[in-house]
Order: structure tokens, then C-alpha cells, then sequence
């Protein structure tokens, strides 16, 4: 288990990518009112589980591109682990058992159950530090789909949009809770897997949305407390975030992003510890 609160900060850049599209909107990029990008922490939970599994750890939540264990569904993955096991057992064998569930908490509605488990490691939505603009283009296709009818040739037709953020740098927010994990079994190596994932988000994550080396992680803000309930509020570690809103910002470097020494200056003062990690 956990002895100290965990805080972090990590600061994404998107370049000429759709970090998560909204399917009710024509899998537009996501975006809140004002016009900030999101990525829904669901989206940063898939990643974070695909990279728990790329590391060898057994995960329940496993995507269909990513099951490796011939279940094509959750029911199927639980009952073959479990039958008529009482809920105590349920819940303990699954923390045991699966990185995941012992890191973000399930819902077990299987076998006419309901076990709720929840777990230590929570993340925010990523927002976008600036309002984004979102590109659209008509794609074309040159192939013919279907066979064409005799003595006619078909020509280029669209066959949808595609929709993309040229240029953009979200930041989300996470925790980790020494009282939960407590509960889970989740401890200091499974935090560990969950730097590291943090740190390699979007590695084995390309797609036609996403091209190799569009989206990355360029600084992950990691926070140890030296306590079980933390140094300060997890809002005020949010709070030390900085960046330079003055000018039009083209490239990372040009949002001077950081924390604030005064304050941090504070903060170690109680016992807080930072670590500055790049991205890989």
C-alpha cells in the first residue's frame, strides 16, 4: 500500500492530431463551451490501461485491439475467473488480480452482482490551455469500393471528413489516495507503472486520428507528500501552474509553462517533494 499522497501534473502537445473525437459531433475534437479542447479521462484511462499491458500487467478492461486472452467481452473475462464466490472474494481476487482495477476502481455487475470498488488513482479531463481551432478537410477516395457497371468508369467520390487540432497543449490533473489504496492493495510498484504509463501516454497509440509523433507528453509535474492526507489540498498543487497567456503561443516553449516558486518554496517547506520528469 501507499504511505504518501501522490499529486501530478502532465502538459500534452497536439500537432495536427484529433486527441479525442466526439462521436455526437461528427468526431469532431472535443471542446468545452469557451472553445478549450478536452480529452475525457476515459480516453486518458484507455491509454493509461493499453500501456499497464504493454508492460506485461494483467488488466480486466482490455480494449478489443488489445485482448489477449480469447474474451471478447468483460462477462466472459469475469466469469472465468469467478463463479459462486461470495463478494468479499470477488472484490479481493479482482484487485489481486488485475492492475487496473485496483488502480481506478470497477463496477462488477456480472452474475446478477453489484460490487462497487473503488480505487485510489484518479484523473482529471485534459483541457487545452488555449482555446483550439479545429481543422476540417473532405477526404477523397481513388479506389473504386464496389465492382463498376459495365462500360462506365467512376470517378474520385468523398468519402467523409477528417477532422484535426493543428496545434494545441492540454493539461491534466491526477492523484493518487493512500486511504483507497489501502482498500485495493494498490502499492508503491503499481504507482510506479503508473508514471511510467503516464510517461509513454501515446506510445502504440497511432492511428489515421492520431499519426506517430502527433501527440506527446512533454512534462509530467510528479508530487510526493510526506504524508498519508498531503501537504496541501490537491487544488493547490493545480494551482501552481504556470504559463505565459501574453502572447500567441506556436510551439511548446512559447508558454513558458512552470510552477510557482514562491509558492512550491511554501509547499516543501511542510514536506512537499516535485519531481520534473520530461516525456519520452
Amino acid at each position: 500500500m501507499l504511505t504518501n499522497k501522490v499529486d501530478f501534473i502532465a502538459t500534452i502537445e497536439v500537432q495536427n492530431a484529433n486527441p479525442n473525437g466526439d462521436p455526437l459531433a461528427g468526431n469532431m475534437p472535443r471542446t468545452d463551451s469557451n472553445g478549450h479542447g478536452l480529452i475525457s479521462d476515459v480516453a486518458i484511462k484507455r491509454k493509461i490501461r493499453n500501456r499497464m499491458q504493454d508492460q506485461g500487467n494483467e488488466i480486466f478492461v482490455k480494449s478489443r485491439d488489445h485482448a489477449d486472452d480469447g474474451f471478447n467481452s468483460l462477462q466472459k473475462r469475469f466469469e472465468n475467473e469467478f463463479n459462486k464466490e461470495s463478494d468479499e472474494e470477488v472484490e479481493k481476487r479482482s484487485n489481486e488480480k488485475w492492475l487496473d482495477v485496483r488502480s481506478f476502481g470497477q463496477v462488477i455487475t456480472y452474475q446478477n452482482r453489484s460490487i462497487g470498488i473503488r480505487g485510489p488513482v484518479s484523473v482529471s479531463m485534459a483541457k487545452s490551455l488555449d482555446p483550439i481551432e479545429i481543422t476540417s478537410m473532405q477526404i477523397t477516395r481513388s479506389a473504386n469500393s464496389m465492382e463498376p457497371k459495365a462500360g462506365s468508369s467512376r470517378s474520385s467520390d468523398t468519402m467523409g471528413t477528417k477532422h484535426f487540432v493543428e496545434y494545441g497543449v492540454y493539461v491534466v490533473y491526477g492523484s493518487a489516495n493512500v486511504f483507497f489504496s489501502e482498500k485495493t492493495g494498490f502499492n508503491e510498484d503499481d504507482l510506479a507503472v503508473i508514471k511510467e504509463s503516464l510517461l509513454s501516454l501515446f506510445a502504440n497509440d497511432v492511428s489515421s486520428a492520431r499519426p506517430e509523433g502527433s501527440m506527446a507528453i512533454k512534462e509530467l509535474f510528479w508530487f510526493t507528500h510526506s504524508n498519508k492526507l498531503g501537504n496541501v489540498s490537491s487544488a493547490k498543487i493545480h494551482d501552481l501552474l504556470e504559463y505565459d497567456v501574453s502572447s500567441e503561443h506556436e510551439n511548446y516553449g512559447d508558454y513558458q509553462i512552470g510552477l510557482n516558486q514562491e509558492k512550491l518554496a511554501e509547499y516543501k517547506d511542510k514536506g512537499l517533494q516535485v519531481e520534473i520528469i520530461e516525456g519520452l
